[in-house]
């Protein structure tokens, strides 16, 4: 930590340089105001010990300098000709303490210690802002082409008022998408609401969206504010629209044509004025199509359509995806468990669950990395999802015995794998005797692996 010390009394200032000095700080000295001010442009030290009556520029002059150019600086006024209305005019200025002269150096160490804490705690909080923001303000991770297009279509929609439609599979991060819309718009002061369709009960869904009146029904004890009225100058986001009953979806039609409510047992309409963002997890036209969604409220809703790719279409985003989670838990250290093997096998695997499949992976190889490394059981995926099945090339076996053969085979080979080479272990594993798997690898021809 750095320390000027401005003061015209050559004692004093050799004296507090070398008790400063002892104390192992970067300590700079000058005789009087100028000279200070041209050492602090050129030092720019944490810490300011000025007297207040110096040649060419007085304390006030310099603390007020100092504070134009760094408001951070911590600056300790010293005298021998201290007044209340000094003080009081130092202390507005900006100064952290002031001392009357004579002063014991016990006296300035202790107020130089409490800034080296302050800064300490100060320096701790940005850190976890910064961390924070990390966290908070790269909510859409992704550098393919797909996410780079949707990421600038999002800021471009954000700004307008318009009513959204965000269409992807389960675990894409719809919500996410609807925060960052929210985050970017006009709106990113008002409450930003979400209502999830398909965890509310069909017979509470209208009393939790518009709300009710105290005794509009039985156990209506109080009144109760909807999801609409509390999403009032801001967003509210209608996630699993496709959940939405048919009874209710006139209601909600409405309410987006005339922008008012009406809470139940209430006569009166309330006006709200709000921006709906809604996602779906599948395709409305086709329960258009299926009369299951009506074609009108369809319409109303699908103003601006997003549609979110799955994983399994964006795979070089995978590493740094990776990399964020390891940071959003608190586990960047553990990054460099993640073999190129590991690696390979995240990217292989197709992400039924996508990004919040990942995230749990993810999760689960931080937790279960205590021996310090990844164990690859971790990677337990059930092995392939239904489309790396459906990929699979058929043709290149003779018949339903050969391709039955071929995976029997690799099984045998990951539970020996697995066990090290130890037949009983891997008998263990595969759930079978002994002496069965030992007929197996000699009908194999698999007698080569060591016993």
């Amino acid at each position: 930590m750095k320390i000027l010390i401005i003061e015209d009394e050559k004692i004093t200032r050799i004296s507090l340089a070398d008790i400063l000095t002892k104390e192992n700080f970067d300590v700079f000295t000058a005789e009087d105001g100028e000279t200070g001010l041209s050492v602090f442009y050129k030092e720019l030290p944490e810490i300011v010990i000025t007297d207040l009556r110096l040649p060419k520029k007085n304390g006030l002059e310099i603390l007020e300098s100092i504070m134009k150019t760094n408001p951070d600086t911590k600056v300790i006024l010293i005298t021998a000709f201290a007044t209340v209305d000094t003080a009081v005019s130092s202390l507005k200025l900006g100064a952290y303490d002031y001392l009357t002269k004579p002063f014991s150096p016990d006296e300035l160490l202790s107020i130089i210690r409490n800034i080296k804490i302050l800064q300490s705690v100060i320096n701790e909080n940005e850190e976890l802002k910064k961390q924070l923001k990390t966290i908070e303000g790269k909510n859409i991770i992704g550098n393919t082409e797909k996410m780079k297009k949707l990421i600038e279509f999002i800021h471009q929609v954000s700004l307008n008022e318009s009513t959204i439609m965000i269409e992807g599979e389960s675990g894409t991060g719809k919500e996410l998408i609807a925060k960052e819309i929210h985050k970017n718009s006009l709106r990113k002061n008002g409450n930003f609401i979400t209502v999830s369709c398909s965890n509310i009960p069909e017979t509470l869904l209208e009393s939790e969206l518009f709300g009710y009146e105290k005794g509009a029904f039985t156990g209506a004890i109080k009144k109760h504010t909807g999801y609409f009225e509390r999403a009032n100058k801001g967003t509210i986001f209608i996630d699993d629209i496709d959940d939405f009953p048919l009874n209710m979806q006139i209601k909600l039609l409405r309410v987006i044509q005339e922008r008012e409510i009406t809470p139940i047992g209430s006569s009166e309409n309330i006006k709200v004025d709000v921006r709906i963002i809604c996602a779906t997890k599948v395709d409305l036209r086709k329960l258009v199509e299926e009369k299951k969604f009506r074609e009108d409220l369809f319409f109303r809703l699908n103003i601006i359509p997003i549609k979110i790719p799955p994983l399994r279409e964006r795979k070089e985003d995978i590493p740094l995806l990776v990399d964020y989670f390891f940071k959003k838990h608190n586990a960047h250290d553990k990054l460099m468990l993640v073999t190129k093997e590991i690696m390979n096998y995240l990217m292989e695997y197709d992400w039924p669950g996508n990004v919040r499949e990942l995230e749990n992976i993810v999760e689960r190889m931080i937790v279960m990395s205590f021996t310090g490394q990844i164990d690859k059981s971790v990677l337990d995926f059930k092995m392939f999802s239904k489309n790396q099945i459906k990929k699979e090339n058929f043709e290149s076996y003779n018949s339903l015995i050969d391709y039955l053969s071929t995976k029997e085979k690799e099984m045998i080979e990951w539970a020996i794998e697995k066990s090290n080479g130890n037949i009983s272990n891997a008998a263990k594993i595969l759930k079978i005797p002994r002496t069965t798997l030992n007929s197996k690898l000699e009908r194999l021809k698999l007698l080569e692996v060591k016993k």
